[in-house]
């Protein structure tokens, strides 16, 4: 058995796009073998900021010879097909066998050798590996992440001649650290590649060097007495941005500590990719960590000192941006809003800051303990520190900006906080705020941007969703779930859509169908919310398919009842009971063309088990509606368990379509009473099995 390896050497692939373009490599590389018909024991791939790199271990010298067969036309087809099968697999009838009245041809392909087969699939790789953003260089029309330099190919420890295009290097060497080795050295396995770019200064293993920058990072920290702040993304970006990884330490000037600590650690990190060290109490320090490509001679001296003076050059920017910024109250920024479009159909943020001041107040009422003043303050102030330098600059920190605005303006910590914090939260797993008049603001934010987008017709789809409703629509579900607020969806929207008629010129109220398609989109955020829960998409579905319930918290409750019941042996029977009666009755309207609904006809009763069935919906029907109103839902799906002995029986024990006309009518109205009776609860026929 043999060894492939393969290096793939370019200029500085981006960070983020590594770790993807490794798995591309490794994915496309094994497909590609297994196609043509090679086994292998093991596939791994490597990427460092210059290259990709992939072994594949246990691969056969030789591809197996293989014997295809292909189905041709009928036995007895017409001659022109005959013959246009043959021609097309150059075959003759001689070598044609007649099997199940079709025509078979099979053909055997001699295996050719592996290393023969090499540079197409390694052309194939080139071309195939998708970049988010591709180049191309010189006179070539090759297209890669960046100038693509040269190919490493080996198999058995022999050098592979590949023919790449546009003059691109091949052979059996690799070069080490862009500073520290240059030098080209010859390889023939893997051992000796990975060895080999070690002692080159460079480590091919992107775990490795997180460990190293990790562990470095805490052994600085330490020796100083603070602790690194967690960031596992950025250990990540930097273990892809050095191929020697070399932490050193770094000081930040005393006199910059006084800037809100979102503006040092956005600084830092996200501009500088530096690692922000913290203090025991848990307060930034004023020190930070960067990582070296290289051993410098001074030991880092000079590498500390460039990139102190380029980050106190950054502070300085940002420390001005602080001083000028809080000149200028946020309520006399509003007017600067004006010219700033929200939407070119929806209006300025002005407007939109008009909107949030009345929704949020009128939201305040369905959040326990919000101040509807504070609420309505909040969301008049929410976008005003859009037109700050400092969010300028650092796009990332609106919100955040305007809460320690909103502080040093002496508001309420209600209105600064909500200020701060209505952007979140900002994904499925980020913070969610708690506090009333937060809640309440974030609540606003989103719904006026869904009611508005979802009313201009601008709505997500399989493709993409440019204004992140999903997002939004999710940012919702979650502040009202984890804080259980009883908020109706549909008057939320409709308050929503009177301030767009109030601040937007020529903006029309839409028609319920926005409404429908807004709720049902929300039903599919829903779904996917509920799902790491284990929760069933098609529970959810079935309570929303009633059509009333838009108050997510109680949705929720019902659909855990829901799924309470149906684990049970009793709920589990009569969902089958349900879909049975329900397939019955639908077949039957669809051949009378008529519908079988309205009351049942006690005189008509002639069996004990229909007169036991129709006493019991009644029973269980009068039973549930007000612990259904009562939301007391564990409690009528036990009531919905009761009918499961009578369902039961009269399916064992009665004729429905009972040669009678009028019993059959009556029978079937009964079973339409056991469809109506737990459709109160569910819309049993969404849920599937």
């Amino acid at each position: 058995m043999a060894e492939l390896l393969l290096e793939l050497f370019s200029e500085e692939i981006p960070a983020r796009m590594q770790a993807r373009a490794a798995e591309d490599l490794r994915r496309l590389a094994t497909e590609a073998l297994k196609a043509a018909g090679l086994e292998f024991d093991m596939a791994e791939s490597y990427v460092t900021p210059r290259r990709l790199a992939l072994v594949v271990d246990g691969l056969p010298f030789a591809q197996p010879d293989r014997r295809e067969e292909k189905r041709g036309p009928r036995v007895g087809a017409p001659e022109k097909a005959i013959q246009g099968f043959l021609r097309a697999n150059n075959a003759t009838m001689a070598m044609c066998v007649e099997r199940d009245d079709y025509l078979y041809l099979s053909t055997e392909t001699e295996g050719g050798a592996v290393s023969d087969l090499l540079p197409g699939i390694v052309n194939k790789l080139i071309g195939d590996l998708a970049w988010p953003k591709s180049m191309r260089w010189g006179g070539g029309d090759t297209r890669w992440v960046r100038t693509l330099e040269r190919v490493l190919c080996v198999f058995d420890g022999e050098p592979v001649a590949l023919d790449l295009p546009d003059g691109i290097a091949s052979g059996g060497i690799a070069t080490g650290h862009r500073f520290h080795a240059p030098e080209a050295f010859a390889v023939a396995s893997f051992a000796e590649y990975r060895e080999g770019l070690r002692e080159a200064r460079v480590i091919l293993d992107p775990a490795e060097r997180r460990r190293i920058v990790s562990d470095g990072a805490a052994a600085l920290a330490s020796a100083e007495g603070l602790t690194v702040r967690d960031d596992p993304g950025l250990l990540d970006e930097v273990a892809g941005l050095v191929e020697w990884p070399v932490p050193l330490m770094g000081r930040i000037d005393g006199e910059f500590m006084a800037v809100p600590e979102e503006v040092l650690v956005t600084s830092t990190r996200s501009h500088q990719k530096y690692l922000t060290l913290l203090d025991p109490d848990g307060s930034l320090a004023p020190r930070f960590v960067v990582v070296a490509n290289l051993e410098a001679d001074d030991g880092g001296k000079e590498i500390v000192a460039g990139n102190e003076r380029v980050l106190r050059a950054r502070l300085s920017d940002a420390r001005f941006f602080w001083d000028q910024d809080r000149k200028t109250r946020l309520d006399q920024r509003l007017a600067a809003l004006e010219p700033m479009v929200f939407h070119a159909k929806l209006g300025s943020l002005a407007e939109k800051a008009e909107r949030l001041e009345a929704l949020a107040g009128e939201l305040a009422a369905f959040v326990p303990g919000a101040d509807a003043d504070a609420a309505r303050r909040a969301g008049r102030l929410a976008k005003a520190d859009l037109t700050t330098e400092m969010v300028f600059e650092f796009p990332e920190l609106q919100g955040t900006m305007g809460g320690h605005y909103a502080r040093h303006d002496g508001e309420s910590e209600d209105v600064a906080g909500a200020v701060a914090g209505h952007y979140l939260p900002a994904g499925p797993s980020g913070a969610c705020p708690s506090a009333p008049v937060s809640v309440a603001v974030a609540l606003a934010d989103r719904i006026d941007t869904l009611v508005g987008f979802f009313s201009v017709g601008e709505r997500p789809t399989g493709s993409g969703d440019p204004y992140a409703l999903r997002r939004a629509a999710l940012g919702v579900i979650r502040l009202v779930l984890e804080n259980g607020i009883r908020l109706p969806l549909r008057a939320a929207f409709a308050e929503a859509r009177r301030g767009y008629a109030e601040a937007v010129p020529g903006f029309e109220d839409p028609p319920g169908k926005q409404e429908r398609e807004l709720l049902d989109f929300f039903a599919d955020r829903l779904k996917v919310h509920l799902r790491s829960d284990g929760v069933r998409h098609d529970l959810i579905a079935a309570v929303f398919a009633l059509g009333d319930e838009d108050d997510l918290v109680r949705l929720r409750a019902r659909v855990e009842a829901l799924r309470g019941f149906l684990a049970t042996e009793d709920g589990a029977n009569l969902l089958t009971a349900h879909k049975r009666a329900a397939n019955i009755v639908a077949i039957e309207e669809k051949k009378d063309g008529v519908a079988y609904a309205g009351p049942v006809e006690s005189s008509l009763l002639s069996e004990p088990e229909e007169r036991a069935l129709s006493e019991s919906l009644d029973a269980v029907g009068a039973q549930s509606a007000p612990l259904v109103e009562n939301e007391a839902f564990d409690e009528a799906m036990t009531a919905l368990a009761g009918l499961r002995g009578p369902v039961d029986a009269f399916f064992d024990r009665v004729k429905v379509n009972a040669d009678d006309g009028g019993l059959r009518a009556n029978r079937l109205k009964l079973l339409s009473g056991i469809r109506a009776t737990m459709g109160s609860l569910a819309d049993f026929s969404r849920i599937e099995g």
